[in-house]
């Protein structure tokens, strides 16, 4: 049981490394960094799509690749991949060598989350998939909180290098204990071991290509690519808002970074251990309330202290949405190969739509003048998301010896 805990505990620092650092502090640095290199923010919209293209990219990969090689090895290569990009991009003053190396990072991303509803199912029993997915994806809140302190210390002096080079080393760190503690727990191997819930008849069809046309399926792909839509672009451009339409300084953006992170820390595992008391679709609808009322307040108040407790609302939700939907997964999907196969797809939507949405709303910026009008989208978004959600079918109670099957219990 301790192996398996720091298991959890480690795969949320990979997602504090990858997501965290990898993805969400460019957006934090973007006012230091256009000052020192010299791009607009229709290059920002572009170089966070490219982001999310190889986001994409490399979620299709990870579901080739993971049966092959093992989720193991392929988490600890990406933590691996993602502390050499860290560590590159301050050496860089090339914005195409950045870009460049922010789009590997953001595929470090997906080919660390993909393989972990497979890792997860391994080491953790299904009634407590929604906790222990609820703590990792809670991960992003980790490395949020750290960028949130390294920031202020570094960029407002104009040493935002220094920043790239701590989260790369401390990445560095984390890689070479997951290697160890992964290669102790028998995870480095391709092998994975069958998993049957209580979904197995209805999804146990003769073709796997029929079993992904349930609704159910095209209702998650379709929740996921919405998910990138709105989310992604409401930390992308962030700070920029913050700073250079709302006239705060870099102290109260870092502050607004803080909360998100802060709160952060806490609502994965809160909203999870919900989700598994009273169900992931009602865990679903309060965080998609919570990104409507936190995009709300940007758009119509977004003075005084009100930023503050709309970063404390998306925080609520953002990191929580990405332990639901793998949870939900691997709860209903026959089995692991079928789980990492929907939510890679899944992933490929949300990285599909997190792309399109930062490019978009880029354009929205540079042409409307105002980031008002992405808020707005957003907060719209998160409606049609509550729309779907109340179409998802419930997921079923954990199997018992009596009943259908077996559940394989969490590896020792």
């Amino acid at each position: 049981m301790r192996l398996n805990a720091a298991i959890v505990v480690l795969l949320t620092s990979l997602v504090a490394a990858t997501y965290g650092f990898g993805i969400y502090l460019f957006a934090q640095l973007v006012p230091d960094m256009q000052a020192s290199l010299g791009f607009d923010f229709s290059y920002v919209g572009s170089i966070t799509a490219s982001a999310q293209l190889g986001f994409l990219l490399c979620a299709l990969l990870a579901v080739w690749l993971t049966p092959k090689i093992g989720g193991g090895w392929m988490i600890v290569g990406s933590g691996a991949v993602c502390a050499l990009a860290l560590l590159l991009i301050p050496l860089s003053n090339n914005i195409l060598v950045i870009g460049a190396l922010l789009t590997l990072l953001a595929g470090t991303a997906a080919t660390v989350f993909v393989p972990m509803v497979d890792v997860i199912a391994r080491v953790t029993a299904y009634r407590y998939r929604g906790l222990a997915m609820g703590l990792v994806s809670s991960g992003t809140s980790y490395g949020v909180a750290i960028n949130s302190l390294l920031v202020p210390l570094y960029a407002a002096p104009g040493e935002w290098r220094s920043v790239w080079w701590w989260v790369g080393l401390i990445t560095v760190a984390m890689a070479v204990l997951v290697l160890v503690v992964f290669k102790k727990g028998g995870l480095l191997s391709a092998t994975v071991p069958p998993t049957v819930t209580p979904m197995t008849v209805e999804l146990a069809v003769p073709s796997g290509r029929l079993a992904l046309i349930k609704p159910w399926i095209l209702l998650i792909w379709s929740m996921n690519f919405l998910i990138g839509f709105a989310t992604f672009p409401f930390q992308t451009y962030l700070s920029s808002y913050l700073r250079t339409e709302l006239g705060f300084d870099v102290q109260f953006s870092a502050q607004v970074w803080a909360v998100i992170g802060f709160v952060g820390m806490f609502a994965g595992l809160a909203v999870g251990w919900l989700s598994d008391r009273t169900g992931l679709r009602t865990a679903m609808l309060l965080v998609y309330s919570c990104v409507v009322t936190a995009a709300l307040i940007f758009v119509i108040h977004p003075s005084g202290h009100w930023p503050l407790i709309a970063a404390g609302l998306f925080s609520t939700a953002f990191y929580p949405i990405f332990g639901l939907i793998p949870a939900y997964v691997s709860k209903l999907a026959s089995s692991s190969a079928m789980a990492v196969a929907i939510f890679g797809v899944a992933n490929v939507m949300q990285g599909s739509g997190g792309m399109l949405g930062n490019y978009g709303a880029g354009l929205l910026a540079n042409y409307s003048g105002s980031f008002a009008g992405v808020y707005a989208s957003i907060c719209g978004v998160g409606v049609v998301l509550i729309m779907l959600t109340l179409k998802l079918p419930k997921e079923a109670p954990a199997a018992t010896p009596a009943g259908l099957g077996m559940n394989y219990p969490a590896a020792s």
